[in-house]
């Protein structure tokens, strides 16, 4: 029996790969090794429906018992949270992922990369013993991520590393 080779389009996904049981069967196809594929939150849903989450997700507490995350999150529009909520969602049942939705900023400290109707928010975690702690969130108004939430975010990461 000879094996037919079928052309992959630009995209590099294959027309059945529109499913998820259609992608298992085109990453059996040679080809498809050689493209990248990007990552998509509909593809993370089909990825993860039918299993529990990777990480378990909370809010860093201050001594005071302050759950700053919570509070910023508390503070905006129901849209808003909505959009940061699935995209921390995806984080939590499809860990660890990449760009455009995940990037490390330094050894154990990571971004959640949001797009708001209003602007773009992030919310910077750090993930131990399969907890995602949300550390600190922000709503960018620059290219580069502002110093002082980062050292607010490593602040509080020093602060959890301390308690454990």
């Amino acid at each position: 029996m000879s094996r037919q080779l079928r052309h992959i389009p630009q995209g590099g996904v294959p027309a059945e790969a529109d499913s998820l049981a259609g992608a298992q069967k085109a990453s059996l196809h040679p080809l498809t090794r050689l493209h990248h594929f990007w990552y998509t939150p509909k593809v993370a849903k089909e990825a993860c429906a039918g299993r529990g989450p990777i990480l378990h997700v909370v809010f860093f507490r201050t001594q005071a018992g302050n759950e700053p995350v919570r509070q910023w999150l508390k503070g905006m529009e129901r849209e808003e949270r909505k959009i940061l909520g699935e995209d921390v969602k995806t984080a939590q049942y499809g860990w660890p992922l990449g760009m455009p939705l995940i990037r490390k900023l330094e050894t154990g400290l990571w971004e959640v990369r949001s797009h708001l109707p209003q602007g773009i928010a992030r919310v910077l975690f750090t993930v131990s013993e399969g907890t995602m702690v949300l550390l600190h969130g922000f709503v960018k108004k620059s290219q580069k991520t502002p110093p002082e939430e980062l050292r607010t975010a490593r602040q509080r990461l020093a602060a959890l590393r301390e308690e454990r």
